[in-house]
């Protein structure tokens, strides 16, 4: 496996943000299972029961902000197994982006939320490999074993490496996807975020050809 495919397998070993965020909350909606919050283990038993009921069509995160990497397997091999789609509302970074990807069909709401989808990655994509490994990690989400629960730090683990490999990382860095509601319809755009800048995304590089749509991040 080649070191940037491993990069974009990663995700938070810490609960970013877990001194203010909430821990996550389910509640459904007809045949929507909505996902409040924090993929922090919690409610991962409840998530899979609901979704194995075959009454869940879509799966719908709303501002999660992280989570733990152990969490956010289980959501996703949920998701997968049992065929749903998804969609993000406000904000999904991290170990929501990871579950998020595994849908059958994965969507930005609708709505007057400012959307954004973070994926972790250590370093900044070299221009012409995003397609490929945006591609990989959509295909790959939820069929890695499992990895070893987390520990304190920023630091991330591989969930497809054996030796589960690890490399530096920090929150709020890695590929953000940001769509904003305007008068004419929505503004999709791409960025890379080295984690200095905090809740700040204009401070993140604007990276050029990465729509989201061309590189299947978001399903139309």
């Amino acid at each position: 496996m080649n070191t940037s495919y491993r990069m974009l397998m990663v995700l938070t070993l810490a609960c970013v943000g877990a001194a203010s965020a909430p821990a996550a909350e389910l509640s459904q909606e007809g045949p929507r299972l909505v996902v409040t919050g924090l993929l922090d283990g919690s409610a991962s038993r409840e998530f899979v029961d609901q979704l194995g009921s075959g009454t869940v069509r879509t799966v719908v995160f709303v501002d999660s902000f992280g989570g733990t990497a152990e969490a956010a397997e289980s959501y996703a091999r949920a998701i997968r197994s049992s065929g749903v789609s998804t969609e993000a509302i406000g904000q999904c970074h991290a170990a929501c982006a990871w579950a998020f990807l595994a849908g059958k069909e994965h969507r930005f709401g609708r709505g007057p939320h400012v959307n954004g989808l973070l994926i972790p990655l250590a370093t900044r994509p070299k221009a012409g490999e995003a397609k490929k490994l945006l591609n990989d990690i959509t295909t790959t989400t939820g069929t890695s074993p499992a990895p070893a629960m987390p520990a304190a730090g920023v630091e991330v683990v591989s969930l497809t490496t054996p030796s589960r490999e690890k490399e530096v990382w920090q929150p709020d860095q890695g590929v953000l996807f940001s769509s904003t509601p305007t008068l004419f319809g929505r503004v999709y755009k791409t960025f890379y975020c080295d984690g200095t800048q905090g809740r700040d995304v204009s401070k993140c590089e604007v990276l050029s050809d990465a729509d989201p749509y061309k590189l299947g991040v978001l399903t139309p």
